[in-house]
């Protein structure tokens, strides 16, 4: 029975002897919940950990388009797109697309992921032309003018040649690289870092009616094995984000389920994403009905996230997030820590 290990983080100064450091980062874990399908989960020491097991665990994870991952990054979230959940149309202009991408970074951001397809639920795919028509001038202009890594989110092979030509470092695919089967090689070819994501069915129906065995195991063994194609395609794993696709075919306890585990992730090796910013479940449990309205618990999730390891965190408000984050460092570790 394959037994999945998830590291119970924990931080601050006052750090036991026998603490294994989480992903080469600040965080530390003594313990560690030991998860198996039908059965109940088990609580060992982490030097009980199988030592394949405790490697990936505990090893630093190698920069990611020149971004440390021994820290949070942010990700700010740029939709060059006219029918986004929550900012479609705002900046669909080249224009407003840069602006917004130089008012992130300064407010923090670390990458700007650029999209020109909505995914939300209920989404149809945008043509192919009309895709690379909205994302290629926008980043043209972006990547001389910041000094951060472009995030392309995109599905198609076609998408995100144009856009690495034009000068975007990153390949973010909302399909885990199954919807275009070209899409990893290309990645390969051009020795651009990843992030795989898991998404149960497409947009237009993810939502109807999502089942899992385990949301977390079963989310867990998908970017497993999207990790191990990848690497057997010539991208190799320290060049790999995972991300368990909040609100990609899932409730709100399968959401649930998997933000208050996502530790979990850390046994793939790889650096985590997570991407819950102003999603539906934020406005569902706090009665925040409209997505620009969902920012203070957007934030709550991002410092959870933070709290448990998670490397890189994709919102919508950078300045907020980022402001959260000092004072959390700074109240866990001293101010020094905390800007």
């Amino acid at each position: 029975m394959t037994s999945y290990f998830r590291p119970l983080p924990r931080s601050g100064p006052q750090r036991p002897k026998d603490a294994m450091p989480l992903a080469g980062g600040p965080l530390w874990f003594t313990e560690v919940a030991v998860y198996r399908r039908d059965a109940k989960p088990d609580l060992i020491p982490a030097k009980a950990v199988p030592d394949d097991a405790l490697e990936r665990l505990t090893a630093a994870r190698a920069p990611i388009a020149g971004c440390r991952m021994d820290t949070v990054t942010l990700m700010g979230i740029l939709n060059v797109t006219p029918d986004s959940f929550s900012d479609g149309g705002r900046f669909l202009e080249p224009e407003a697309a840069v602006a917004q991408a130089q008012e992130m970074v300064r407010d923090g951001a670390g990458i700007i992921d650029v999209g020109g397809e909505s995914t939300r639920p209920g989404s149809t795919p945008v043509p192919v032309e009309e895709e690379i028509a909205r994302v290629e001038v926008p980043i043209t202009a972006i990547s001389g003018l910041v000094d951060v890594p472009i995030s392309i989110d995109t599905r198609k092979t076609a998408v995100a040649e144009a856009a690495l030509d034009a000068g975007a470092t990153l390949v973010n695919d909302v399909s885990g690289f199954t919807y275009d089967t070209a899409l990893g090689p290309l990645c390969a070819r051009r020795d651009v870092p990843v992030c795989v994501m898991h998404a149960q069915g497409d947009p237009q129906t993810m939502q109807d009616a999502p089942t899992y065995d385990d949301v977390r195991l079963d989310v867990f063994d998908f970017l497993s094995r999207r990790v191990d194609a990848l690497v057997d395609i010539g991208i190799p794993r320290d060049r790999i984000m995972v991300d368990p696709g909040i609100g990609f075919g899932k409730t709100l306890h399968h959401n649930l389920s998997l933000l208050n585990d996502i530790s979990l992730f850390h046994g793939l090796g790889c650096p985590i994403l997570l991407g819950a910013s102003r999603k539906k479940f934020i406005g569902t449990i706090s009665g925040a009905g409209n997505a620009d309205t969902r920012m203070a618990g957007s934030v709550s999730v991002a410092l959870h996230a933070a709290s448990q390891g998670v490397q890189v965190i994709r919102v919508h408000d950078v300045k907020e997030t980022r402001q959260a984050l000092a004072l959390w460092r700074a109240i866990e570790w001293g101010y020094e820590h905390g800007a």
